[in-house]
């Protein structure tokens, strides 16, 4: 591949040169019904930070660009969106192994993260963007603390994010004041590219009253919320034992149904709750993230066929790094269709065609951004990423989605672009100095993982 800055040759049509073309590639796109197919030797032209059209290569070969892509045996795809995950957990890569959750939170994650300054979320998120970028990964839902500091790494960096101070009902009404303070305050920033929403951690860690109280805020200021729900089994079991009611049980009559509502993991989604989320109100999402269902050897996965036939969305997440030790939302792809069919029983689902459209267009409508990003097409936010296919291990290419999903790896995206901004070229970042976060993160690591003062910030207890 080879980018060159382009003038406007003879011929070209009258009026200023557009900003990037990207030439000699094929396109993923979505028809009217949602469904997606490839475009050959085609051409994406991109103004002001959108999609201006997706044409053939021959309609572009006079037009003036300020940059030029030539991509020939790369795809084109919208950017992933990772659509749950705690970024600045990076930090905490490969600390706690081989533990079930009670010990892996309480004995380990929770000590640790009463140390967390934010110095240290800062260098973990950027780390964390810098490992996303390259991925192909162009916007992220973060449910975390120190969100102020996060969203200035997001400003910074170029990606967009979804963005939530998370709290616990152990901070008292502080935490939620200051959850709502961060999404009213940041919504829109960094030149639009964030949206927020209230971050209560779950329901066992959260109290009634105050998931009700969250819920009456987000209608009041048209905000989403964003929590884990249901993450497995053993959760749901406790809650029905404790108080005769599921976690999706609780979240209806607290109101958070009503709310646009991003639900975290729900592989304890049970058949009764299926008519409870039928009925809601809201706009209801579901993130699904299995390597961390496989590691944590839960029994169950995301019913994802179920949660299908009900019109609610699944995304793609990766959870943060110190569970699933990546932010690879490429393999999450592949690994959401792979236990899909084990879960199911049935190798004609899920399909790599329902996976590239779970990894697009129906993460972007997890994440409430449905109508700007997830798809390339005229009037959408130019998040591009180009994938290089011409390996041996992607060679030779008998079905596309196939290819992309069960052959390719997030090492094979060359270049990635949000907001019509090329953030990484032919594997190079721009706009992140990894080997000097690197440095500084590795001089703060004693102190960040010293769990001998016997502190922790939240018990698990389901």
């Amino acid at each position: 591949m080879s980018d060159s800055p382009a003038g406007s040759p003879a011929g070209s049509p009258a009026g200023s040169p557009v900003d990037l073309v990207i030439t000699g590639c094929a396109v993923l796109v979505h028809d009217d019904r949602g469904r997606i197919r490839f475009e050959q030797d085609a051409a994406i032209v991109v103004r002001d930070g959108l999609v201006e059209s997706v044409t053939s290569a021959a309609d572009v070969v006079g037009l003036a660009a300020v940059e030029r892509i030539d991509a020939c045996g790369q795809v084109a795809l919208p950017g992933l969106i990772n659509c749950h995950t705690h970024a600045p957990m990076v930090a905490l890569r490969g600390l706690a192994e081989d533990l079930p959750t009670e010990e892996w939170f309480n004995d380990v994650v929770w000590p640790v993260e009463s140390n967390l300054t934010e110095k240290d979320v800062e260098l973990g998120a950027r780390l964390a963007c810098a490992e996303m970028i390259r991925a192909g990964v162009t916007c992220f839902a973060d449910h975390y603390f120190s969100m102020e500091t996060v969203a200035a790494v997001v400003a910074e960096c170029g990606m967009r994010a979804h963005l939530g101070e998370a709290y616990f009902s152990s901070q008292g009404p502080q935490g939620r004041e200051k959850s709502l303070e961060f999404a009213l305050r940041h919504r829109g920033t960094a030149d639009g590219r964030i949206t927020t929403a209230l971050a209560p951690h779950a329901p066992y860690t959260v109290t009634d009253a105050d998931l009700t109280a969250t819920a009456e805020l987000a209608l009041e200021h048209g905000l989403p919320v964003h929590l884990h729900a249901a993450e497995n089994r053993d959760q749901t079991d406790t809650s029905l034992a404790r108080h005769g009611v599921t976690p999706v049980e609780v979240l209806d009559r607290t109101g958070l149904l009503a709310t646009d509502l991003l639900l975290a993991h729900g592989t304890g989604i049970v058949d009764r709750d299926l008519p409870v989320l039928e009925r809601a109100s809201g706009r209801i999402a579901v993130a699904t993230a299995p390597r961390g269902y496989l590691k944590f050897a839960w029994p169950d996965t995301t019913p994802i066929r179920a949660l299908r036939t009900l019109g609610i969305p699944v995304g793609l997440a990766t959870d943060g790094a110190a569970s699933n030790n990546s932010l690879d939302v490429w393999e999450s792809m592949a690994l959401t269709s792979l236990v899909q069919k084990s879960a199911e029983g049935d190798p004609r689902w899920l399909t790599s065609r329902q996976a590239l459209h779970h990894a697009t267009l129906q993460s972007a409508q997890a994440v409430g951004l449905g109508d700007s990003i997830g798809s390339l097409a005229p009037g959408r936010r130019a998040d591009i990423v180009l994938v290089d296919l011409t390996g041996p291990h992607t060679q030779p290419v008998h079905d596309l989605a196939a290819t992309l999903v069960h052959s390719a790896r997030s090492a094979d995206v060359r270049t990635t672009i949000v907001d019509g901004r090329v953030l990484m070229r032919d594997r190079e970042l721009l706009t992140l100095d990894v080997p000097a976060v690197v440095r500084e993160l590795g001089d703060r690591l004693p102190a960040l993982v010293d769990r001998s003062h016997g502190r922790r910030i939240q018990e698990y207890d389901t």
